[in-house]
């Protein structure tokens, strides 16, 4: 996914407030339910099927508009831990989809890997332009996660690393650590912006900040709202060139199976939810272990939304 590093600091922030933390496992295997009416009785039309791709935050958010869905009378079948943007994309397009819990940036980089796009409005404006006509992009959420190029507190301190273009000195020596598709997706761009050539690609996927913790990765992909940023004493280089743009949680949707209800539902959603919630919401997920749909519920009720 593709993410802005210049919003790290309002994640890490937020996590320094949590205390001690730590990472997490896949989450939720494919299951469905029904839907009981709402309070008002209201029927919103036919079932909808909300995806997620296969890590624990996006399980987690999809399992937020799940509920909050249910709560108004939307008939509702989960399929979660699809897979990665590559794997899922072609199921929303063609309505074996209709809902995802999607990252703005992250969208457009794969779509049109050559977009330049890097603030929110900038993003949405290409995105929109470039999305297929199956497809709609809901309002998004002031909520990001955002990529980062990553190294420990050692590895900065020794090779004076603040930003990623300094990486170039010594990124020839340096086994780069991220999820499988990352060398797919990120390699031409770090060696055409900021002339980045790594010694190896190492697939490391979620326990990225763990490889980089021991050694066995000296630079990786740690998305800003993990926990293991602060308790594995890891830093976040800034992305001067931007490569990494702007990765707002948004709703994506088939507009065939997406009524009104599911507008308006999934927009009040992304009216509440900010970078703030989200990293508290992981800490409860990845540290305290507590199940995603217990933490969605918690907080859909809290503000109002179920």
């Amino acid at each position: 996914m593709r993410r802005i590093i210049t919003t790290a600091a309002v994640a890490l922030t937020a996590v320094f407030t949590l205390g001690a933390c730590g990472g997490g496992d896949p989450l939720t295997s494919t299951s469905s339910a029904s839907a009981a009416p709402s309070a008002s009785g209201s029927d919103s039309g036919a079932k909808v099927v909300v995806g997620s791709a296969n890590f624990p935050e996006n399980v987690l958010l999809a399992s937020i508009y799940s509920q909050a869905l249910t709560a108004k009378g939307v008939q509702v079948e989960e399929k979660f831990n699809i897979g990665s943007r590559e794997v899922y994309y072609d199921q929303i397009k063609t309505g074996a989809l209709t809902i995802l819990p999607e990252y703005n940036g992250g969208l457009l980089s794969f779509i049109d890997p050559k977009s330049t796009a890097a603030s929110t409005d900038q993003v949405n404006t290409d995105l929109k332009s470039k999305l297929p006509a199956e497809l709609e992009l809901l309002d998004s959420s002031a909520a990001q996660d955002n990529d980062s190029l990553t190294v420990s507190k050692e590895t900065a301190t020794k090779n004076s690393l603040t930003t990623i273009e300094d990486l170039a000195k010594v990124s020839k020596d340096f086994v780069v650590g991220g999820p499988p598709e990352f060398k797919k997706r990120r390699e031409a761009q770090f060696k055409d912006v900021y002339g980045l050539t790594f010694k190896q690609w190492k697939p490391t996927g979620a326990t990225t900040a763990d490889a980089l913790k021991g050694g066995t990765v000296q630079v990786g992909n740690v998305f800003t709202t993990d926990p293991k940023l602060l308790i594995n004493g890891l830093v976040a280089l800034q992305d001067p060139k931007n490569v990494f743009s702007a990765q707002n949680v948004t709703p994506l949707v088939n507009k065939a199976g997406a009524n009104d209800a599911v507008r308006t539902t999934l927009n009040a959603i992304s009216a509440k939810l900010d970078t703030n919630a989200l990293v508290d919401m992981m800490k409860r997920v990845a540290v305290d272990k507590d199940d995603p749909p217990v933490v969605a519920k918690d907080w859909l009720t809290q503000n109002g939304l179920a």
